[in-house]
């Protein structure tokens, strides 16, 4: 390995090095290039194959790198790797990457990637979010904010766009709004945001974790999940943004090794006590970023400008405007930030109301937690759930929301996990299920679910579950839903 790997940053004699890049996503791509421009050697490793990723692949070839695709595709490092950046689904299990930590190469994200090679003269500060649930949601809201207090802002990360790709933009921005999955952040080493918050913590992707116990400190997977959440506030310089409803996010901040000086930041959907933003009557408030936070508050809000409206949305909003006032966001800016804000669809979206019934959209509820917040929001409900359940238990969420169904519709892959639940805690609940998994199967849930709605009821997508057994995405099968709903109620009403 090159002695300066350790310490490299954007000045580094990059030419000298050999980096294996693995996958060929938009975060591949973008390491790719960053390398190439910089000189070092790069060979890129993509194990599957598709018209999309091919020509990805020979856009690279023509910028100079190697690019083994398919059954090309090597389990072990060619001789003479110096680093690898891999995608970030990537588990640390799979034989490549196995393979380099046996051999001592460093394994990093493009998120580490982009933080180093920022260093020392292009430094952008980065406000960063994540967390089992909204993390999308309330980058958009916190990207919103700075545009509206003036700030040249780009949401990038785990929203879609790598922090690479704004790097490389002809503009110069004044700060980084950055969405982080576990996954980008289990890969990071050096990374000292300016500010992070941590949403909440609930059961995900404990799937990729389930062999922790070979790769990690931490054998139990939803304790080796935590662990890479918590990632994002080691280094923090300026504030450390937690959720007080959620107490696992403020033991994060209580254990992370911070740069002196930073501040811990909570934020509550109640009444803030010092150094907290929360709610006040119908006001979103401030508590923590003004001198007299010992016996008063600001406004920042008005609970109105939380589009769509829903408790959790709230708690995003909150964070949000946490992170841009840790900034210096004025506070005009946050309820400007917040009217001015259009959320990407699948995101608790109301489609219809037809004969009483109204059918909502939350396709991008895609585990137990956001699927509880969707439930919360509504006080009978038709419920359309199912897909890959990613190894997580349904008994608690059944339980908890059993009063509120009317009944359910289910899908998919775990199906049948999900109707055990009910049966187990609900059993009451009518319950059909759809076995069909062809491109009509939607609709034959949506008349599945008018079936069991009465008027008054909320037919609910919120699947708890993954949408890639049969669908290319949540957006997918959201789609597929606002159709089915659209041909059902089309004549109707």
């Amino acid at each position: 390995m090159r002695h300066w790997l350790a310490a490299a940053d954007g000045q580094s004699p990059w030419h000298e090095a050999s980096v294996l890049v693995l996958g060929l996503g938009r975060s591949g791509v973008a390491a790719a290039d960053a390398m190439l421009s910089r000189g070092a050697s790069v060979v890129v490793v993509e194990s599957a194959t598709s018209t999309s990723l091919t020509e990805a692949g020979t856009m690279l070839e023509v910028l100079g790198a190697t690019v083994l695709m398919g059954g090309d595709a090597p389990a072990t490092l060619p001789e003479g790797t110096d680093l690898v950046i891999t995608s970030p689904g990537a588990r640390p299990s799979s034989p490549l990457l196995a393979d380099a930590a046996r051999r001592g190469v460093p394994v990093w994200g493009d998120v580490e990637l982009a933080w180093r090679l920022q260093q020392p003269d292009q430094v952008v500060p980065w406000l960063a979010v994540t967390g089992t649930n909204g993390k999308t949601t309330t980058t958009q809201m916190l990207e919103s904010i700075l545009t509206a207090a003036g700030h040249l802002a780009a949401a990038v990360g785990n929203i879609g766009r790598p922090v690479l790709e704004a790097m490389a933009d002809d503009v110069t921005y004044d700060v980084y709004a950055v969405e982080l999955s576990s996954f980008q952040l289990h890969w990071t080493r050096s990374i000292a945001l300016h500010s992070a918050a941590v949403l909440n913590l609930e059961q995900d992707h404990l799937e990729w974790y389930e062999d922790s116990a070979d790769w990690s400190e931490h054998a139990d997977p939803m304790a080796a999940y935590a662990a890479d959440k918590a990632r994002i506030y080691s280094g923090v310089t300026h504030s450390c943004v937690y959720n007080a409803e959620a107490p696992a996010t403020e033991r994060m901040v209580e254990e992370a090794d911070v740069t002196e000086g930073a501040r811990a930041i909570g934020f509550t959907t109640g009444v803030p006590a010092v150094s907290m933003l929360g709610v006040v009557d119908d006001l979103l408030v401030d508590r923590a970023f003004i001198p007299q936070r010992r016996d008063s508050a600001i406004e920042l809000a008005k609970l109105s400008d939380v589009v769509p409206y829903a408790p959790h949305n709230v708690a995003n909003a909150l964070a949000a405007a946490a992170l841009a006032r840790s900034f210096g966001v004025p506070p005009g800016a946050v309820s400007a930030g917040l009217r001015a804000l259009t959320i990407g669809g699948h995101r608790i979206q109301t489609l219809a109301t037809v004969d009483g019934v109204t059918w909502v959209d939350d396709s991008k509820a895609t585990n137990p937690h956001a699927a509880d917040s969707s439930l919360r929001a509504f006080p009978h409900v038709v419920w359309v759930a199912g897909g890959q359940a990613k190894n997580t238990s349904f008994d608690d969420l059944v339980s908890r929301h059993k009063d509120r169904l009317r009944g359910a519709v289910l899908l998919g892959v775990d199906r049948e996990h999900i109707r055990a639940a009910l049966a187990r805690h609900a059993p009451d609940v009518p319950v059909i299920v759809v076995d069909s998994v062809d491109d009509r199967a939607m609709d034959e849930v949506v008349r599945a679910a008018r079936t069991l709605a009465q008027p008054g009821d909320t037919v609910l997508l919120a699947p708890w579950c993954a949408s890639k057994d049969m669908y290319s995405g949540y957006d997918a099968r959201g789609d597929a839903f606002a159709a089915a709903v659209r041909d059902l109620t089309a004549g109707m009403g």
